[in-house]
């Protein structure tokens, strides 16, 4: 294997288990899943901005992969996919816009939401109280989460952001 590429997928593995780790530090735990964490998407996020989205999407589909071993909320197989590999997937779509943080982050994050809105809709239209609009629930339900985490995620990457993503890129960048 080339060096390069074998650099690239030992940081891959490197940001999958330091994203699990985060995951375990949780400010917020919502009732039916998800939940405000240590910036848990941070390590997928600036992979997959440094790497590229299709790199970036193969370590998000692991990583919600392996969010399912160790927390499975099951309903549904299709309700699996929406919640993990296609969910987590889709925080790759980051690496779409290099060094533009806010785009990348929230593209990422937004994916994953609408991912889990989908679930919501399709498999959680029980959870709603009774007379509220469902697809109101699931965005209420799921941004109840997931925009805490958007906050804490672009804090974060635009924290480390010229540290590690130009350190091999582009030491001249500047804001």
């Amino acid at each position: 294997m080339e060096r390069k590429a074998l650099s690239t997928l030992i940081e891959g593995a490197l940001m999958i288990a330091i994203a699990t780790i985060l995951s375990f530090i949780k400010p917020y735990q919502a009732p039916f899943g998800g939940s405000v964490t240590l910036g848990s998407m941070v390590p997928i996020l600036l992979y997959s901005m440094r790497n590229g989205a299709a790199k970036g999407i193969l370590a998000g589909v692991a990583y919600g992969l392996l969010q399912l071993v160790i927390e499975p909320y099951i309903v549904h197989p299709v309700q699996v996919i929406l919640d993990y590999p296609l969910a987590f997937g889709l925080l790759g779509l980051s690496g779409l816009f290099g060094k533009r943080i806010v785009a990348g982050v929230t593209v990422g994050i937004l994916g994953r939401f609408l991912s889990h809105f989908l679930s919501g809709v399709i498999f959680f239209e029980s959870n709603a109280p009774e007379g509220m609009n469902v697809l109101f629930y699931s965005a209420a339900y799921n941004g109840s989460y997931l925009l805490p985490e958007l906050v804490i995620s672009l804090l974060a990457v635009r924290f480390v952001f010229y540290r590690f993503i130009c350190r091999d890129r582009d030491r001249s960048f500047s804001n």
